[in-house]
């Protein structure tokens, strides 16, 4: 069978894989649809220190169930579906406590185990998660930035009537505000890319701010009438964001960082204590992928807007290189298999 391999950084290609061999706890998947996420583009271009070579890419997959295991009483045959891409051990004291998100042995399809840019794959059952009917395949993959998304704003305890800035207007950013806007809250999106404040404004977003225009800082005092932002989303990584997020908050504030910095971020921790912030990690998700694909298939959520463009498998690889080369051109692209 076909799949997508990355043989080293710089270098990949459609190359013939093993067709997988389904374990008695493993679903069986013909992939009909793929993202290609921020990190496949890291991996192609060398700078994600977790991915080893060779490496079939992807982790936001969809697919119709070939082989279900013999217990099995839910799936059948068929059915449409969407894999959750962390694969955690269990065992460890993350997972004892429900935060499997942060496993200390996760593995992480298209990262440490082979990815999911293959025309058959097997995953594990219990990560497997039912599509409804009316979500077309190029949009399916989108559910995993999305729990990203959720997973984010949820860490921050974002509740009703909060003001929540988010700094950074990919993909992550962008459905964070949705997300955020689905539980009666006000994003406000800080991004120094017009077009993107101008997409977020289309999504519903009110408050936009382009921080090199105007005082970041005064705009959201003007907006929250002083009081500052209730909830700081950085979705960014990059290192004037994060240090800004100590700045938009309110006291007593919360910030959630899902964003990765590249490098250490000195921070004005005195801040941390005289605003008494509560600042968390969030990374990957926990059981929100059953809701992420029902605010998309309720409309609840506008992944398509998100979407630049969708490819076909044998395309792949020159369009991860041209993503590789002109990042500022694409959002988010799919590829149907």
């Amino acid at each position: 069978m076909k799949s997508v391999l990355l043989s080293s950084p710089g270098k990949i290609q459609i190359s013939e894989a093993q067709y997988p061999v389904r374990k008695p706890n493993e679903v069986l998947l013909k992939v009909r649809s793929a993202g290609i996420c921020g990190s496949d583009i890291g991996a192609y271009k060398g700078v994600n220190p977790l991915v080893s070579y060779p490496r079939v890419i992807g982790h936001e997959i969809a697919g119709e169930v070939l082989e279900v295991p013999a217990e099995e009483t839910d799936l059948l045959p068929g059915d449409r579906v969407i894999i959750e891409p962390y694969v955690y051990c269990g065992e460890c004291y993350p997972c004892s406590i429900g935060h499997t998100n942060c496993c200390e042995n996760l593995t992480v399809r298209g990262v440490h185990i082979e990815g999911g840019m293959a025309e058959v794959i097997a995953h594990p059952r219990r990560l497997v998660h039912k599509v409804p009917n009316n979500i077309p395949w190029n949009l399916i993959p989108m559910a995993e930035p999305l729990v990203i998304s959720m997973h984010a704003v949820q860490q921050a305890d974002t509740q009703a009537g909060q003001h929540v800035v988010i700094t950074g207007a990919g993909q992550i950013g962008l459905l964070a505000a949705q997300y955020a806007l689905t539980l009666d809250a006000i994003p406000v999106i800080v991004d120094p890319v017009d077009e993107r404040l101008e997409l977020a404004r289309k999504l519903g977003v009110t408050h936009t701010i382009n921080p090199t225009v105007v005082d970041a800082v005064a705009e959201i005092k003007k907006i929250t009438h002083g009081r500052m932002a209730e909830v700081v989303i950085e979705a960014s990584g990059a290192a004037s964001a994060i240090r800004g997020a100590v700045d938009y908050v309110s006291y007593a504030g919360h910030i959630s960082l899902v964003g990765w910095p590249k490098n250490d971020i000195e921070l004005p921790t005195g801040l941390f204590t005289k605003k008494e912030l509560t600042v968390r990690g969030s990374r990957n998700s926990v059981g929100q992928f059953p809701e992420s694909l029902r605010l998309i298939s309720e409309g609840k959520v506008d992944v398509a807007s998100l979407l630049t463009k969708t490819v076909d498998m044998d395309e792949t690889p020159a369009m991860v290189s041209d993503i590789a080369e002109h990042p500022d051109r694409y959002l988010k692209v799919t590829c149907l298999f």
